[in-house]
């Protein structure tokens, strides 16, 4: 099972590699909303912004999500790890229900460059 450290450092280097993208995706990238990552089998949110075509997670704290960000994500550490490794193809996850994304229609539009 994946470590709280782990998990941050996974969001960290997910971020890192938005803000190298071009193209389409960097242009998706590049809005500016609240973001919720909720760890299910560690129960820890890490809570922030994308914003400059970065993820900056701004607060960890135990439980669900306090307050609804515009984008909202759910899965397991491990997934997470597995996502940004490449060893997850996000669209399967969440086809399969491994991982919930929530958002407005809009933003899944434009989120869906990144996937």
């Amino acid at each position: 099972m994946a470590t709280i450290e782990e998990c941050r450092a996974a969001l960290d280097k997910l971020s890192d590699n938005m803000r190298g993208a071009e193209g389409d995706v960097r242009a998706a990238a590049a809005m500016d909303r609240s973001v919720s990552c909720h760890i299910t089998d560690l129960d820890v949110t890490f809570a922030g912004r994308l914003t400059g075509g970065r993820i900056e997670v701004r607060d960890t704290f135990p439980g669900p999500p306090r307050e609804r960000a515009q984008i909202r994500l759910a899965m397991t550490g491990d997934d997470l790890l597995a996502l940004v490794d490449g060893e997850l193809h996000f669209a399967r996850a969440w086809g399969s229900g491994r991982v919930r994304l929530e958002a407005g229609l809009r933003d899944l539009f434009r989120l869906r460059r990144l996937l």
